[in-house]
């Protein structure tokens, strides 16, 4: 026998309900179909069960496609992990399609972009470089980009377009079609880069100045908020891989432009990372909406995946 004063609750009078009243927020209705073997992505897409991250893909999709035929802007924030997988081909594809009408990249994005249009590789061995201090010293990416920024601040140009530009003459032909920054500066599509001193390798070169690239840097920012306005009524905002700089670069973007007295509301936003961080969800997937309509979504997945599925999804609504 216990020697405790307390004895267990006593359940026989608890009030029981059918499951028939209860209901429930899963049906089979809701559930995944079976994929049909020659339905391509777009039977995909439709076997998708509608729950969580399955109707939140298909709305990122929806809202997409809508922007484009709507004409609002459709913002790529791209962090450095996206290029390095390999995906620049697939964005400026959806760039060429419509599907992208800016890109905002943080630094790291821009540093291997530029490596890839210069050699054909990137992504250095950090643990192998970082003991002797030869981590993030490269040459030619050092010299040719700040050469760039700098040459590009005195006449005016931000770091996206000024980088892109450089790179008319310093890509090779092997490489260069694999760019963002060129190809997208080619088809006048605004890049936009967003750099906090001392995050890149570029700024331990000794051509680094400190003025040029925080000029060039604010004014990428100043014309990101541009595009930014252009969300209002059905743009699309997309994080993808940025978890700390371009989600603070965006709110700050937002509030800049609803200061100005330009409308913003009712677009979308979405965060795509294989972890979702604290600030993409604040700050890009929930504060943008508040008092504001529109929606924001994440969605969980590797970039190599998720990111060629959606431009996947996106191409078969081409007509």
């Amino acid at each position: 026998m216990s020697k405790y004063s307390k004895h267990p609750i006593d359940f026989t009078h608890l009030h029981t309900i059918s499951l028939q009243d209860r209901g429930g927020k899963v049906n089979t209705t809701d559930f995944a179909g079976v994929y049909r073997k020659g339905s391509g992505v777009a039977g995909w897409l439709d076997s998708l069960p509608h729950l969580l991250a399955g109707d939140s893909f298909r709305a990122v999709v929806d809202r997409v496609a809508e922007a484009r035929v709507r004409k609002r802007a459709i913002i790529w924030g791209l962090g450095g992990h996206v290029i390095k997988c390999g995906l620049a081909p697939v964005l400026l594809d959806l760039m060429r399609r419509g599907y992208a009408t800016t890109f905002a990249l943080n630094g790291s994005a821009a540093i291997h972009d530029f490596e890839i249009a210069l050699a054909g590789h990137t992504s250095e061995d950090v643990e192998a470089a970082l003991p002797d201090g030869r981590f993030g010293s490269a040459e030619e990416t050092g010299r040719e980009m700040n050469h760039a920024i700098g040459e590009g601040d005195r006449e005016g140009l931000g770091m996206g377009e000024a980088l892109g530009r450089s790179l008319e003459t310093l890509a090779t032909e092997e490489h260069g079609w694999a760019s963002l920054l060129l190809q997208a500066y080619r088809n006048a599509t605004p890049v936009t880069v967003h750099v906090a001193i001392g995050t890149d390798t570029p700024h331990t070169h000794p051509a680094a100045a400190g003025a040029a690239i925080g000029s060039a840097s604010h004014r990428d920012f100043r014309l990101l908020c541009t595009c930014v306005a252009d969300l209002n009524k059905g743009g699309v905002y997309l994080n993808v891989g940025s978890a700390v700089v371009l989600p603070e670069v965006f709110l700050k973007a937002v509030s800049a432009v609803r200061n100005l007295g330009h409308p913003l509301a009712n677009f979308t936003t979405a965060n795509f990372d294989f972890l979702q961080h604290y600030r993409p969800r604040v700050n890009v997937v929930e504060r943008p909406h508040t008092r504001a309509g529109g929606a924001g979504y994440a969605i969980t997945g590797h970039h190599e995946l998720m990111i060629p599925l959606l431009a996947a999804a996106l191409i078969e609504k081409d007509s």
